[in-house]
């Protein structure tokens, strides 16, 4: 597919009436290890995982390391690859032409809760720059109103201000708002009434509902973050232990890499 193919895609996984389930991955290996299974239509990168493996904290990625990391997971595999692309960094508009150009067509890109004005222009911006480009790009455009980034005021004034700013971002280009936190199903059903049905994305943090769940909450996508770094890196460290102690390489580990 081209690129734009692949944006379509990617639009079309996020218009449907299932949710879209994205495993996030960080490398070569671990995208084509999920791409190969039956249930992956799409693929996310996971921008603090990328960060941890190269020796960055989150958030602390240079933007020539965030887009070597989202090219070498677009490359490795033929799905449609939505990229963690932080803030967009100082030129948000340029950092999406230069992700499309080798093969993104769709981009986690934070709020960082900066001025209102000043967060809806940087979305207007990625998504003019996309539009020029010739591609469906499709921003997830994320808002941190229910994170402690937005202070230490009432939940009802957080909720309210994700919704202006989602609807704000819909309104200026975005696919889909993304809200990050472990939510209950109150505060989804909030959101979606909000921001609207099926223009939702949560994060399945651990404790979140099951994906089914926010599904039926009308939520269009669901990714995982940095949390199946975390799984893996339990898997080796507890794997390692056991060498340390008696233990043998198991015969049924499975040549994936």
């Amino acid at each position: 597919m081209s690129t734009n193919e692949k944006a379509l895609a990617l639009g079309a996984l996020h218009e449907a009436p299932e949710i879209l389930r994205v495993v996030n991955v960080w490398d070569a290996i671990s995208a084509k290890v999920v791409a190969d299974l039956p249930g992956t239509k799409a693929l996310a990168t996971a921008g603090h995982s990328i960060a941890a493996s190269r020796g960055y904290k989150d958030g602390g990625m240079p933007l020539d390391v965030a887009l070597d990391g989202a090219r070498i997971i677009a490359e490795a595999v033929d799905l449609p690859v939505s990229a963690d692309l932080d803030d967009g960094y100082d030129d948000p508009a340029e950092t999406i032409r230069r992700a499309i150009g080798f093969g993104i067509v769709g981009a986690n890109v934070e709020d960082r809760m900066r001025p209102f004005d000043e967060s809806v222009a940087r979305v207007a911006a990625i998504t003019a720059a996309a539009e020029k480009e010739g591609v469906a790009f499709q921003l997830n455009a994320r808002t941190d109103a229910l994170t402690p980034r937005s202070g230490d005021i009432p939940l009802e004034q957080k909720i309210a201000e994700a919704i202006a700013r989602g609807k704000a971002f819909l309104d200026n280009g975005a696919a889909l708002v993304f809200v990050p936190g472990g939510h209950p199903g109150e505060v989804v059903e909030q959101l979606v009434a909000g921001i609207g049905r099926g223009r939702v994305s949560v994060i399945g943090s651990p404790g979140a509902l099951p994906a089914a769940e926010y599904e039926a909450l009308g939520v269009a996508r669901i990714s995982y973050g940095p949390f199946t770094q975390r799984v893996a890196l339990r898997a080796l460290r507890d794997l390692a232990t056991d060498l340390y102690g008696t233990g043998v390489i198991p015969e049924d580990t499975p040549a994936l890499n």
